[in-house]
């Protein structure tokens, strides 16, 4: 799955602009069924047992345990191994068009073949939401007749559908289950379920689509759902003349049938590969598409009409062929599959899911207007589709065995998902972006006492609550952290080697990820590649024990050690079996000449050929390619800080970023003086490069977090407006403002010019765009701001003008039809400073009608990025808990983010009370999978506390020595 959150290049002005400094998070959202009863007469009561047969031996309903736990399997999470999934043949017909009770509904039937591993006399399937019609049959495949079915009962907790035969299924023999079946075609964004839009004609269309992973297959069918269960799925889509059904498969056959007198089509498609269930997917629209040809191999990008009409596919095909062809060179595998189609979805809980043969994705991540859509927007289609084609060998080819083991196939496409797109745009030098997009995201997060390893034990991730919540930055950017880390000690021809014959050995199967390391061991045995110890012990306690090592050199005594780096070093996390010692590689220079790579494998050791003398520094991590930060002695530091003043390109520009963010990363922790971080931002007033820009803001977002509301604001909004200056001069004699550099990233950091000296009120740049927005009000047809800054302009002027900018703003929202515009709109009109409008903006969150639900919860985010709407939107989040958790909470993977965002501000026992108060009124509600985020945010509040206490009164001296003229 693609990730469920992103931060746009561009949408980060959101709390800079308003002087929060924090850039709003742009999550996914799955929202939960609701819990209403259905009022339509088909959808029966789900607790209702049905019989049929004779009755001997039928166990009584009532003493049927219905609380879990219990020792009963129907009570277990996981399925019993007694059977086994082999065929599917389903059919499903979506009604696009409500019914007389006002519901949208589908209805189905499925056959299952299953072999018998172990004699029982129970069947139990996954069912979720959906009401079995009293005509199951069970049928023998062999020479023997099928038992008799005795009873059926529906478990709504643990999902199963419960079947009690008189006598028992035998071991080695095949049986197919017949069900029918009627659900709800709700609007929930997950299993199968409805996205709505108006054409261009302002219609509303309605679409019927799907998101299984992790646990929804079982709310479209009943099923095996669990990764390892792999099948074959026979899928036939019943739906109304002058749609298009698509599914995993090609489509085979397309006849008119008629079916209760209503005139159809039928479109039945060929058989899946072996495959999970989470994979899946089907979907009837009445979407257009673009397409090519490369070889055999068919590729289609599907949009609405409006979307395709106006070419916004046309740079997700121009990509895809590259990158395919990329993944097959890179895996040594041919694309499994005779097509490749991709489809954008006006609602979609993920950024994207790699539903073999038919992904899926946000609008916002598959659709680029070459008018509207900025660099950032471009960027982020052509990561999240090389995300999602990596997927289809390592992860669909190729399968975790149960979600514990989730980290391998998300941190594995999030890492190469960038040589992926490095293959499609080769002058981006995206490859590097790693390091601010996922390297130090991670940090921040995997700091915390209360973070977890990547991998856990699978009796710890079995409900589905407990499944979503590893949907997290660890499993995503940690993953893609180790994972480089691990290709770059062993180089990336062993890293290769050892993937393909994994890949090759367990196509079509699952593994676990140990499985992965005996096949990267082999090519380091076969290729003679020299470790200090073998791959399992060296990843194991990478993989095992949650956070990092900060690595301590002196370059005076020549001794390097190694500490479990925690934001506050007072938390105790749990025990670790590795004892928090990591095998570090560590790759290093001195005066920029490279030195071979050091292995740190104890606590502490000597390495005399660190020692420097009077003119020589040593830089450790070179390019940030290992999972750790680095501290030294303050002489190397003095050293380094005078390299960033007069030779800054002495050092790579990646560590120009890292040396930042180690250096007010271990100032938070305590270990170095605020102080001394704070230097490392001094060169700036020379630097252009993005990257140590980028990560000097990421790093100052947590002073404006902590200050935005104290004296200290003032004196650093003069520093900031001192490094600031030459930037946005630099750009304007680059620019004159009338477009973009040709660079990448130089295209970013123009971005960060304007919007940082807008945020310190830089008279020439809010001249700038409140004159671009006020042209654009006068004749609001032709938009004269480029789609690079507009993120940029539109909060600058919102947050300077009034109701009538933000009512411009809301009404320019509704009007485009390009979803990474509306994405920028959204965001910019959180940035007002009147009340009374960004709690009307919160109050729309909670109406589908004006903020999808996919946003909402990112809309609330953005609101308390806004120093203005931090204790609005913390409000209104307490005020409004109980419906927001039942529409949004229960099994959003992100989910987390809401609660981390509306508290990350807090710094003050009374915000550390009013936490711990929110935590205790609603612990009878729950907060699902954001559980561990309350967790982290009491944590993190109790570390910002500390730190503000210690730092405040040298942090207030500095800024005032620093913005002296």
């Amino acid at each position: 799955m693609g990730k469920g959150f992103y931060i746009s290049k561009t949408l980060g002005i959101v709390g800079i602009v308003i002087g929060a400094g924090a850039v709003a998070t742009i999550i996914a959202l799955s929202v939960v069924y609701s819990q209403e009863k259905s009022k339509n007469n088909e959808i029966e009561n789900q607790q209702t047992t049905t019989t049929k047969g004779p009755t001997t031996n039928v166990p009584a309903t009532t003493n049927i345990p219905t609380t879990v736990p219990s020792n009963e399997p129907w009570d277990q999470w996981r399925l019993p191994q007694t059977l086994s999934p082999e065929t599917y043949k389903v059919t499903l017909w979506p009604r696009l068009q409500k019914n007389a009770e006002g519901l949208y509904i589908f209805t189905g039937d499925s056959s299952v073949v299953f072999r018998c591993v172990e004699n029982t006399d129970l069947i139990l399937i996954h069912s979720n939401k959906l009401t079995i019609k009293d005509s199951t049959t069970l049928k023998a495949l062999g020479g023997n007749p099928a038992p008799n079915i005795v009873s059926t009962k529906m478990y709504p907790k643990t999902q199963y559908m419960a079947i009690w035969l008189d006598r028992e299924l035998t071991a080695g023999e095949s049986y197919e289950l017949y069900t029918e079946f009627v659900g709800e075609l709700s609007d929930d964004l997950g299993g199968f379920y409805r996205s709505e839009y108006y054409d261009e004609n302002g219609v509303l269309k309605v679409v019927a689509t799907t998101q299984m992973q992790a646990t929804d297959a079982r709310k479209a069918f009943p099923c095996f759902d669990e990764p390892a269960m792999k099948a074959v799925f026979n899928i036939v889509l019943l739906h109304d003349p002058g749609t298009v059904a698509l599914s995993n498969g090609v489509v085979i056959e397309e006849i008119p049938v008629t079916v209760d007198g209503i005139s159809l089509t039928k479109t039945t498609f060929a058989p899946t590969e072996k495959m999970s269930t989470y994979l899946l997917a089907f979907i009837v629209s009445e979407f257009t598409y673009i397409e090519q040809k490369l070889d055999d191999l068919q590729i289609r990008i599907f949009a609405r009409k409006e979307a395709i009409d106006a070419n916004q596919g046309e740079y997700a095909l121009s990509v895809t062929g590259k990158i395919l062809r990329f993944f097959e060179e890179y895996y040594n595998s041919s694309y499994p599959l005779p097509k490749s189609d991709q489809i954008a979805l006006p609602d979609f809980n993920a950024g994207a899911m790699e539903n073999w043969g038919l992904i899926t994705y946000r609008e916002t991540a598959l659709l680029y207007d070459e008018e509207m859509s900025s660099n950032g927007n471009k960027e982020r289609v052509v990561t999240v589709i090389a995300h999602e084609l990596a997927h289809q060998w390592f992860g669909n080819l190729v399968t975790i065995r149960w979600w514990n083991d989730l980290w391998l196939n998300e941190g594995f496409a999030s890492y190469v998902e960038y040589l992926g797109a490095d293959e499609a745009e080769p002058l981006w030098n995206i490859k590097d972006l790693i390091v601010l997009n996922d390297v130090h995201r991670v940090f921040a997060i995997d700091a915390l006492a209360s973070s977890h390893p990547l991998s856990s034990k699978e009796e710890d991730v079995q409900r589905p609550e407990q499944i979503s919540e590893v949907f997290d930055t660890i499993s995503y950017s940690k993953g893609a952290s180790v994972l480089r880390m691990l290709s770059n000690f062993l180089s990336e021809d062993v890293f290769t080697q050892g993937l393909r014959t994994y890949l090759e050995h367990f196509k079509f199967n699952n593994t676990v990820y140990t499985d992965l390391w005996d096949h990267l061991q082999m090519a380091v045995d076969e290729t003679g590649t020299e470790l200090p110890r073998s791959v399992k012990d060296i990843m194991d306690r990478w993989v095992l024990q949650m956070g990092f090592p900060v690595v301590t050199i002196n370059t005076v005594t020549g001794q390097i050690s190694q500490e479990h780096f925690l934001l506050d070093p007072e938390t105790k996390p749990e025990p670790s079996e590795f004892n928090y010692e990591w095998f570090v590689p560590i790759t290093w220079t001195k005066n920029e000449a490279i030195k071979p790579q050091y292995w740190l494998l104890q606590k502490n050791t000597q390495f005399d050929d660190m020692k420097t003398n009077a003119n020589e520094w040593v830089l450790a991590n070179i390019n940030t390619v290992g999972y750790y930060r680095v501290n030294y002695d303050e002489q190397n530091w003095e050293r380094l800080l005078n390299a960033l003043q007069t030779s800054r390109e002495s050092i790579p520009v990646i560590n120009r970023a890292q040396l930042i963010d180690d250096a007010f990363n271990l100032a938070k922790a305590g270990i170095i003086k605020t102080t001394l971080a704070l230097r490392t931002t001094e060169f700036l007033d020379v630097e252009t490069e993005y990257m140590p820009w980028q990560s000097a803001l990421n790093n100052l977002d947590y002073f404006y977090l902590m200050f935005d509301r104290s004296e200290v604001y003032g004196h650093m909004q003069a520093y900031i407006r001192k490094q600031v200056t030459p930037l946005f001069e630099y750009f304007t004699e680059l620019t004159d403002w009338q477009g973009v550099p040709d660079n990448h990233t130089e295209q970013y950091n123009q971005v960060n010019a304007l919007r940082v000296a807008c945020s310190i009120g830089l008279k020439n740049c809010t001249d700038l765009v409140t004159s671009w927005f006020g042209e654009w009000m006068n004749n609001e047809d032709v938009n004269p701001i480029h789609a690079n800054l507009r993120s940029t302009v539109y909060c600058s002027a919102i947050a300077a003008g009034g109701a009538e900018e933000w009512e411009f703003a809301w009404k320019m929202f509704e009007k485009t039809s390009v979803a990474s515009e509306k994405d920028k709109l959204r965001a910019a009109m959180a940035c007002a400073t009147q009340p009374w409008l960004l709690n009307r903006y919160l109050e729309y969150t909670l109406d589908a009608n004006k903020i999808r639900k996919q946003d909402a919860t990112s809309t609330i985010v953005s609101i308390a990025s806004n120093v203005g709407g931090q204790s609005l939107a913390w409000d209104f989040v307490r005020a409004n808990w109980e419906y927001i958790f039942n529409q949004y909470g229960g099994g959003s993977f992100s989910f987390s983010n809401l609660i981390n965002g509306v508290t990350k501000r807090f710094s003050t026992e009374f915000e550390l009370k009013q936490l711990m108060q929110f935590k205790e009124d609603n612990e009878h509600i729950g907060f699902g999978s954001g559980s561990l985020a309350i967790q982290q945010s009491i944590e993190r509040t109790k570390a910002n506390i500390k730190w503000v206490e210690q730092n405040k009164a040298d942090v207030l001296q500095w800024f005032k020595d620093q913005s002296k003229p």
